[in-house]
């Protein structure tokens, strides 16, 4: 097999939760590109089908699909072993990044003393129990077939402490703390990406982690600049810059990888 050969999802089935985020819509591209067929899936209908429509190629599929719905996925995947058969790839992007109603109040209100216990159980639920529950009712049906590729979007967070200190304005005031929530879900995530290599492993399905680091998208420009100085490329990332790791593991160019996490973040846990 030649080295293109290796990296083609020609005649795949890929579903990616979270699709129509930041980064899913380009994992959707980056997938579609690649050759493999992609189901959209997300909250909203509507806008898993304007993705869709915006994807090369054809025979994608927009889905209806709440991650921390068992009545939800088993609905999803009774629809996708009658279409299409078991998963080839299965990418598990959903989650929730906390968004504070007040600004005014967002930097007393994220302090760790203060964090609101059902923004830490909603977060638990969409970012920890929503790829468990996806793995378990979509991902069943590949370890029964014997192959396939699992891929769950972890982050930085999930490795080291957040750095408090990019969220202070040139004045020194704080507007927000990065919560407590996220890094430890996040973290769960990559335990959990261990776990399920060694118990699929048999099976053929191979579960890995991917680790992005923060994406440039309309943030203020100090914070841009505090980000951009604690790493090793002096930028953030673009939305584009995960595409290529994205097909790696998914295809068979990482045939022989199970249980890792692939850290793509310019060198922010370099140094």
């Amino acid at each position: 097999m030649t080295t293109p050969e290796l990296f083609s999802l020609h005649g795949k089935t890929a579903l990616v939760t979270g699709a129509t985020g930041l980064l899913g819509r380009q994992h959707c591209l980056a997938l579609a590109e690649a050759g493999a067929r992609v189901i959209a899936a997300d909250l909203n209908l509507d806008t898993c089908t304007d993705l869709i429509n915006q994807l090369p190629a054809a025979g994608h599929l927009p889905l209806e699909l709440d991650v921390t719905s068992p009545v939800s996925l088993a609905t999803a995947r009774e629809m996708i072993l009658r279409q299409f058969g078991p998963l080839d790839i299965l990418v598990n992007n959903a989650a929730v990044n906390d968004m504070f109603e007040s600004p005014a109040l967002a930097a007393e209100q994220s302090k760790f003393e203060n964090y609101p216990l059902d923004m830490w159980l909603r977060s638990v639920e969409v970012n920890l129990t929503g790829v468990f529950l996806t793995c378990q009712i979509l991902g069943a049906p590949m370890a029964a077939h014997g192959s396939g590729s699992i891929i769950n979007i972890a982050s930085t967070y999930g490795m080291v402490g957040p750095d408090q200190s990019l969220y202070q304005k040139p004045d020194g005031t704080q507007t927000f703390y990065k919560s407590p929530a996220y890094p430890a879900t996040k973290g769960g995530v990559l335990n959990f990406t261990r776990y399920l290599a060694a118990y699929w492993g048999n099976k053929g399905v191979r579960v890995n982690a991917l680790s992005p680091g923060g994406v440039q998208n309309g943030q203020d420009d100090w914070f841009v600049q505090n980000y951009s100085q604690r790493t090793s490329l002096g930028r953030m990332a673009n939305p584009r810059d995960y595409k290529g790791a994205l097909v790696f593991l998914a295809s068979d160019a990482s045939a022989y990888m199970t249980g890792a996490n692939l850290v793509v973040d310019g060198g922010w846990t370099a140094v």
